[in-house]
């Protein structure tokens, strides 16, 4: 689908997309347009119940005398609380509204409001990205009835005052939509195709925009002592793979060293039988996206090097298919970590906390980076306890932990803070190792799997989500289609861009 950015022009034909204040206030545009199609607007908003509440929409066929087929008016809400989350779901509502009338091209016409926290650019900008976002469809593997071929809407036009400006705001979050697709794409991939060496092959294409991918294989982890992740995966035919991904934004300057890195750790169980401690049948094959957390930090490097970040990141993926096999972890094993740590294994569906113990310990070890943030569709207690609204936050820093929350807000991403401490944490203590993979319990098992994920970060700044519970969505929202929803990529690029570019 194209978007356009053009100045105010006089609209004769076609559809027309325009924004009313709550109250039903028109712009001075609604209010030209409403006088050229005699008053059919205004006429038509006060027979109804519309009241220009965000998100509102109403359809107005145009009179018989005019070429323009019809006006939709959506409700912006009250001026001063405009922002980008209302300005995406408004682009978002917008596709799937037009689309769904059979409309071709559109005119998204854009009033000045007096008092509205964004200019009208980078409105039409973020309007344009949540129709993008909006559009996303997974159908490589339809043959037949493809959900795009009832697709419509080609183009959104859209007017502004300064058009080149909403073009370049509009450009970069383009690379952040393309970033968040990837994550998509990943999550929704079956898992006979998308497997650890596969996964790390696609990883590998980031090459071409500038990331620097390193791929480490079963013997390389094994001679770095990284026990606990290589058990999970010793059960499978298919080998278990570590990446690594630099994006280097702000290089070195002469004989400089380079900045400090950000780092970013994902768990990639790319199917998850539970192990020995197999899973119910029923919903299994959800379980394909239990790597949600590894394709967010693939989608998230997409971003960031699309849009030519200025900052040095590092992902790093821990990838495993946790099986049955004849040679699989056990229940009663002990592992030894990178760290020097043991851990005893109870149960061997307690598995992503033993690939991110390897990972988090390596990714701190090599780069000493400013903080740490991994995510993971870690425990089915995130979902007890948040349901599928926010994700849980755990950190040892407040700083970042308010940090996330506010982006979070911002982008519609929420997250809700859980509790870490030392009562947590004995819950984990183990008689023969020094730790177990699970307390045992019942209560707390969110908690005290990012007790155990603590243990592995040392005293660097560091936050754990877990994404159960957001991973994966049964009902669409305007910019978020049913199935993957890349939860956490444009969380995390509003951290990055918001707070730690230079």
């Amino acid at each position: 689908m194209k978007f356009l950015f053009s100045t105010f022009a006089k609209v004769s034909s076609g559809t027309i997309i325009i924004g009313v204040l709550e109250g039903c206030k028109l712009g001075q545009n609604g209010k030209a347009l409403d006088k050229e199609l005699g008053n059919t607007i205004s006429r038509e908003l006060k027979a109804n119940s519309f009241k220009g509440k965000a998100n509102q929409s109403i359809l107005i066929t145009g009179p018989s005398k005019s070429a323009i087929d019809r006006v939709v008016v959506i409700g912006l809400g009250s001026v001063k609380n405009i922002d980008y989350k209302i300005a995406e779901n408004l682009g978002g509502k917008i596709y799937a509204q037009c689309n769904s009338i059979g409309a071709f091209s559109l005119t998204v016409t854009l009033d000045t409001f007096e008092g509205c926290p964004l200019k009208t650019e980078v409105l039409a900008a973020h309007i344009a990205f949540g129709a993008q976002l909006g559009s996303y469809k997974f159908e490589k593997y339809k043959t037949i009835d493809k959900p795009s071929s009832k697709v419509m809407l080609k183009s959104i036009k859209l007017e502004t005052n300064n058009p080149a400006k909403a073009k370049a705001v509009f450009s970069d979050l383009g690379k952040v939509a393309e970033g968040v697709f990837l994550t998509r794409n990943l999550v929704s991939e079956p898992p006979n195709i998308l497997y650890p060496d596969s996964l790390a092959i696609r990883c590998k294409e980031l090459t071409k925009i500038g990331i620097k991918v390193e791929i480490l294989n079963e013997a390389q982890m094994k001679k770095k002592g990284m026990g606990a992740l290589l058990g999970v995966g010793q059960g499978s035919i298919r080998e278990s793979r570590m990446v690594v991904m630099q994006w280097n934004g702000t290089p070195k300057v002469g004989k400089g060293k380079l900045d400090q890195p950000i780092a970013f750790v994902g768990k990639g169980v790319t199917f998850d039988t539970g192990g020995i401690s197999l899973k119910p049948s029923g919903g299994m094959e959800d379980m394909k996206w239990d790597m949600g957390g590894a394709g967010v930090v693939i989608g998230l490097m997409k971003a960031l090097a699309g849009r030519r970040a200025n900052v040095n990141v590092v992902g790093v993926v821990g990838l495993v298919e946790n099986m049955p096999g004849g040679n699989a972890q056990r229940p009663g094993d002990i592992v030894q970590s990178m760290s020097g740590q043991t851990i005893e294994v109870l149960n061997t569906d307690a598995e992503g906390r033993l690939v991110l113990a390897d990972a988090l310990y390596y990714t701190n070890n090599r780069f000493n980076p400013k903080f740490m943030i991994n995510l993971a569709t870690l425990t089915g207690a995130i979902i007890i306890s948040l349901g599928n609204e926010h994700a849980g936050l755990f950190s040892n820093n407040d700083s970042l932990s308010e940090r996330l929350s506010e982006c979070g807000y911002e982008v519609d991403e929420k997250v809700w803070r859980m509790p870490l401490n030392k009562v947590y944490d004995k819950m984990i203590d183990c008689e023969i190792a020094d730790m177990k993979n699970i307390s045992g319990g019942r209560g707390a098992g969110s908690i005290t799997a990012a007790q155990f994920l603590q243990r592995f970060v040392g005293k660097t700044p560091w936050a754990h989500l877990d994404i159960a519970g957001v991973t994966w969505s049964s009902k669409a929202k305007p910019t978020v289609p049913k199935g993957g929803t890349a939860f956490g990529v444009r969380l995390l690029e509003r951290l990055v861009s918001k707070y730690y570019e230079r």
